[in-house]
């Protein structure tokens, strides 16, 4: 019995021993399988690492090179423009200097012409003498009192056929006048003056009672604030009574303001995602009504393929005023204007129409652009493929660039009368009276005038000179001078009509 047990024991301990060491090399073989697998994929990682870590080396390095050939093109254009200017600049100074050494060789021949002038007329000085004394003492008058005669004498004869002359000339002009009418016209439209244009900036909004302005100003000032920041206008509520002023420079944007406040009261919800939503829909009514009003104004005066750009700039014109004068209705009345007188001279009444309605655009402008209204709008017009006269008529309607067409005097002259008529413009109190103190200062400088007038809003100057003092002749003088003084140092709307008077009273008495 116990050599059994003894048996089965050591075969038990076989048996352990056998399975661990099995065990143990099964154990192994997945241990060695495990990290075979684990160190390639770490292989493949460190791979696609290095790749990744090449592909962003070489970006970096192509980026890298492209921004070192960007700055190399930009030194090299900077260099290429400073040799241009070098060699520009030594070209203009060695011809300066060309021009110099000319000037100088003409200054020593003009010296030596001048020393030879000298000698001779010294000399003819010294024979005129000998003459003079020669004629004084067979005439038995001294040359001064000669000389004073004979001048009085000229200068009436002078006179006397001068005003004859202008009465013959001016009699000429009437008797040809059907001949010479376009050239006349033409002429005479361009002493028309213009004024400068002042745009309001600020718009008042009315309320009915003042608590709504608490309701518009929010909490800590926040529905203030969007409103402010959505239209870009500055909104000021002050202690006047329910008004709110609305300040900024853009006329569309202040219209903005204006309606979105009205909307807001209205409905009485004033709260910034109301005010945003109201805003934004408000400008894009706005926008809807530039385009249709651009579109019905050029339908009116019939004038046709019209840039849609524009068309939307004329629909702009709507909320802009010079001198309070509404830039729309001042263009529609220009184009009116130009396309009367370019019938009357026999030229093309739609090119005329379509650069009197145009000739302002450049006031409309979105931006701030840095050139005059005039060259900015006739920028525009080349930019939108007018037509070459059009785009100088608006360039040109203030002096701004030569003319070079019929049109361009047309359109400067039509731009003139539409803001000078009566009532058209505000002007400024002050400027309006130095004008007419000026005029009747200019007036009062002549020898023999009385008193002046400055009538009709400056439109009319009466000047009344004594009868005693001034010849008919004479008075026609002075209003002849006077107008042309009062174009050359004046600067005025329309024209000025300047009527002197000369009174000769007979009074006797029947006893």
């Amino acid at each position: 019995m116990i050599p059994y047990i003894i048996i089965s024991v050591v075969a038990l301990a076989v048996g352990l021993v056998l399975g661990l060491t099995i065990t143990n090399r099964i154990f192994k073989m997945k241990y060695r399988r495990s990290l075979r697998e684990a160190e390639e994929k770490a292989e493949i990682i460190k791979k696609e690492k290095m790749l990744q870590a090449k592909e962003k080396f070489l970006q970096l390095k192509a980026d890298y090179e492209q921004e070192v050939n960007d700055r190399n093109n930009k030194v090299a254009q900077a260099e290429n423009r400073i040799k241009q200017k070098e060699q520009s600049t030594n070209q203009k100074l060695e011809e300066l200097q060309r021009k110099q050494n000319e000037v100088n060789a003409l200054k020593d021949k003009l010296n030596n012409q001048m020393e030879v002038f000298t000698k001779r007329k010294t000399e003819l000085d010294q024979q005129r003498e000998l003459q003079v004394q020669k004629l004084e003492a067979i005439a038995g008058l001294s040359a001064k009192s000669a000389k004073q005669e004979l001048i009085e004498a000229i200068r009436d004869e002078a006179k006397a056929d001068a005003l004859s002359q202008i009465r013959d000339v001016v009699e000429e002009a009437k008797q040809t006048a059907n001949k010479e009418a376009k050239k006349i016209i033409i002429e005479t439209i361009q002493r028309t003056a213009t004024e400068h244009a002042v745009e309001n900036s600020v718009s008042t909004f009315h309320l009915e009672n003042e608590e709504s302005k608490g309701r518009i100003i929010g909490r800590e000032g926040r529905n203030i604030r969007t409103l402010e920041a959505l239209t870009g206008i500055e909104v000021i509520i002050d202690d006047s009574p329910d008004v709110i002023i609305l300040s900024g420079f853009d006329p569309v944007r202040r219209e903005v303001a204006r309606l979105a406040l009205h909307h807001l009261v209205t409905d009485g919800r004033i709260h910034p995602a109301r005010i945003e939503e109201v805003v934004t829909k408000i400008f894009k009514q706005i926008e809807q009504e530039i385009v249709e009003t651009g579109r019905r104004t050029c339908i009116d005066l019939g004038i046709l393929n019209l840039h849609p750009e524009l068309v939307r700039m004329v629909g702009r014109m709507k909320y802009r005023s010079s001198y309070g004068q509404n830039l729309l209705q001042h263009s529609r009345e220009t184009a009116n204007l130009c396309a009367t007188m370019a019938s009357e001279l026999g030229l093309n009444p739609k090119i005329a129409r379509r650069a009197g309605l145009l000739h302002d655009i450049g006031k409309v402008a979105e931006e701030e652009p840095e050139l005059p209204h005039a060259l900015y709008g006739m920028k525009l017009a080349e930019r939108h493929k007018e037509r070459p006269e059009i785009c100088n008529a608006i360039g040109a309607h203030h002096d701004e660039c030569e003319m070079d067409n019929l049109i361009s005097p047309i359109v400067q002259a039509c731009d003139a009368i539409s803001g000078a008529r009566p009532g058209a413009r505000r002007e400024v109190v002050e400027a309006y009276i130095n004008r007419l103190n000026k005029l009747e200062e200019l007036a009062l400088s002549y020898p023999g005038v009385l008193k002046t007038f400055a009538i009709q809003a400056g439109r009319e100057l009466r000047v009344i000179v004594g009868a005693d003092k001034v010849s008919d002749a004479e008075s026609a003088q002075i209003s002849l001078d006077l107008s042309k003084k009062i174009q050359d140092e004046m600067t005025y709307p329309g024209q000025i009509k300047i009527t002197v008077i000369r009174e000769t009273r007979s009074i006797n008495y029947a006893k």
